[in-house]
């Protein structure tokens, strides 16, 4: 028995090929009707969407037929409008001058990631990129790029998406001598706390925190700088010959202890004014000094021998004059006597 078959139907023909197949043969009978001429073009129209089919080579004669298909990633804009066929005419031109028919394909639409985003096109020769919220770290590939697929024609991402996970860190470092807060803990989470402090000493000088006290949780197992060291810091006593301390008494002198100096009277400073004890058990920048300040000759006559002479001159002067006055007084008494003794003497 023989199974009964149903009419066979006609294979549908592509809009495409149909409408080209047809401004092709219309464009070459037009193109016969052109005068014979020896003119032809040298180059080939080339578009970025689309290529020549055959890949002619130029020269061509008038009168040739070039028929363009998508460039692999690209497809045709449907519906169809634009025609695809070109004719080499007599003058060197072509005809009709042709628009991009063809656009570029689209990779699968991406979806966000969980705590992240992406941004970007999805369409062939783009890239789309990837990024985590605040506290959060991106794992795997931060960009993909709308790429060819292995068949040379369809397109396809360049590698998997990328995922968001949470920053966690492992406890920092214990450190000698020291004790940070929250010790217990096994995870910390992103910009989560950690302070360092000291034990005791249990000798005659006290530890000094020397670094960070404080470490963020910043990244993955990531912390924002590297744990303290808690030991002895002691600086020697700032002694500054010819100078003072007029700020930072004490006895001892410890890790970030500051010292201010100034200098007697006739003395000058030489070097900073203030000085730190640093963690190499030295003070930064050095002691200064006191140095004697000198005194330059003066060219002026001293003030004792001006002092002198002046007061001579005056000494003379008031002498001379005294004596002038005197003299003066002498000579009017001995006027006066002559004068009464003549006065009383009778008249002969």
């Amino acid at each position: 028995m023989t199974a009964s078959r149903g009419p066979r139907r006609a294979p549908r023909r592509r809009p495409f090929s149909s409408w080209s197949h047809f401004v092709g043969i219309l464009l070459v009978t037009l193109a016969l009707w052109l005068p014979a001429s020896t003119d032809a073009c040298d180059e080939i129209p080339r578009y970025e969407s689309m290529k020549a089919k055959g890949n002619p080579v130029p020269p061509v004669s008038p009168g040739f037929a070039v028929e363009y298909e998508c460039r692999p990633g690209y497809r045709l804009i449907v519906p169809l409008v634009r025609p695809t066929t070109t004719v080499c005419l007599a003058d060197g031109t072509w005809a009709p001058p042709l628009q991009e028919a063809c656009t570029r394909k689209s990779c699968p639409q991406l979806t966000e990631p969980l705590n992240g985003r992406v941004e970007g096109s999805f369409q062939f020769g783009s890239q789309a990129n990837y990024s985590c919220n605040e506290g959060y770290n991106l794992v795997g590939t931060p960009v993909l790029h709308c790429q060819l697929a292995g068949d040379g024609n369809n397109v396809a991402w360049s590698g998997d998406p990328p995922q968001c996970e949470k920053i966690l860190c492992q406890p920092p470092k214990q450190i000698e001598n020291g004790i940070f807060s929250n010790s217990h803990k096994d995870i910390f989470e992103y910009n989560e706390v950690v302070t360092y402090s000291c034990k005791p000493s249990t000798g005659p000088d006290e530890y000094s925190l020397v670094g960070e006290s404080r470490l963020i949780c910043t990244g993955p197992n990531k912390w924002s700088s590297n744990p303290p060291e808690c030991k002895v810091v002691k600086c020697p006593y700032p002694s500054l010959p010819d100078g003072t301390i007029v700020s930072g008494f004490g006895k001892k002198y410890y890790y970030k202890a500051e010292v201010q100096f100034e200098c007697n009277q006739g003395y000058s400073l030489e070097g900073s004014r203030k000085i730190v004890c640093e963690a190499n058990n030295a003070w930064v920048p050095e002691i200064p000094r006191c140095v004697k300040v000198s005194t330059p000759p003066s060219t002026n006559p001293p003030i004792s021998s001006v002092t002198g002479v002046f007061l001579g001159l005056i000494v003379l002067c008031c002498f001379m004059y005294h004596k002038k006055k005197r003299k003066g007084k002498t000579e009017g008494t001995a006027a006066y006597s002559t004068y009464q003794n003549k006065s009383s003497t009778p008249a002969q």
